[in-house]
């Protein structure tokens, strides 16, 4: 029994992996060779062209560039307004405190759709503006729910003894609440990041200014409409010139262009995995 479950796991393991692996051995071959198939577990014919030419458009470097900052502001101005947001929630004494979490509660399975969104978003004028990026997802209900949840389990001698000592509500939020709050402000930082980092849908509909797509956009554009000019020139006239010169294919370049968006949030996730289970189960569980 216990062989079966290891087999059955390694199986498991082997579809979710391979998809991803044979996409950087594609990334990592010839596209000419890469085209005549046969591509399975390691290149056939070892390159870093399409790499280079990823790194070197001027396009993506800038599109990465609105992807990080955005992942970064979105991720810390969203996590601290939550944070902030649940702690207020987490007292009993609040006026309203029920309304308010019935309130909270409801947009969680109601929304006003895509048009008022796109008709408020316009209001704000936020259209074109690199806060729209951040302003609609500075609070998380899910998360403060879960944050309120932590904080509620904390002891109330903690607070009791700092207001004692002169520390004022601010002072025990950033001084007390949130260093003992670690593991899961790096769970939901994570998750708050992967969010940022993974939409395409935001700027599709609210961004027409190409000094603002965020690389998942570009990405999408590049599988969707196939736009290899805009990865190896910009639209320039001699791409399909430089294609053959660099014997490159519009699969080698956008499975290159699919490691380069995906291995920042990879490269992060082992630094938090081991708050996973203590952050989300400690803020979802103790009441």
């Amino acid at each position: 029994m216990v062989i079966f479950i290891y087999i059955l796991l390694i199986l498991l393991s082997f579809t979710a992996l391979y998809p991803f692996w044979n996409t950087l051995v594609v990334s990592l071959n010839e596209g000419l060779d890469t085209a005549k198939g046969g591509i399975t577990f390691w290149p056939r014919a070892f390159t870093w062209t399409n790499y280079e030419i990823v790194f070197t458009n001027d396009r993506i470097i800038q599109s990465f560039g609105i992807s990080i900052l955005r992942t970064v502001i979105g991720t810390v101005s969203a996590i601290f307004m939550t944070a902030l947001l649940a702690y207020g929630m987490s007292k009993s004494y609040l006026m309203g405190r029920k309304f308010l979490t019935i309130f909270f509660i409801f947009t969680l399975y109601f929304g006003g759709g895509l048009v008022p969104t796109y008709l408020l978003i316009k209001s704000l004028g936020l259209m074109n503006n690199f806060l729209v990026f951040i302003i609609p997802g500075l609070i998380s209900v899910w998360n403060m729910i879960i944050f309120r949840t932590f904080f509620k389990s904390l002891p109330n001698g903690l607070e009791e003894s700092a207001q004692i000592d002169g520390c004022s509500n601010w002072g025990v939020f950033l001084r007390i609440v949130l260093p003992l709050s670690g593991p899961v402000i790096a769970t939901l930082s994570l998750f708050t990041a992967i969010s940022h980092w993974n939409d395409w849908f935001t700027p599709t509909i609210y961004i027409t200014n190409q000094d603002l797509m965020p690389v998942q956009t570009i990405l999408r554009r590049i599988l969707n409409a196939n736009l290899i000019n805009d990865v190896i020139g910009g639209g320039d006239s001699l791409a399909s010139e430089k294609l053959s010169k660099k014997s490159l294919t519009s699969k080698s370049l956008i499975s290159a262009t699919v490691m380069v968006v995906s291995l920042p949030i990879i490269v992060v996730y082992p630094f938090v995995q081991r708050y996973f289970v203590n952050g989300v189960m400690v803020g979802s569980l103790k009441e």
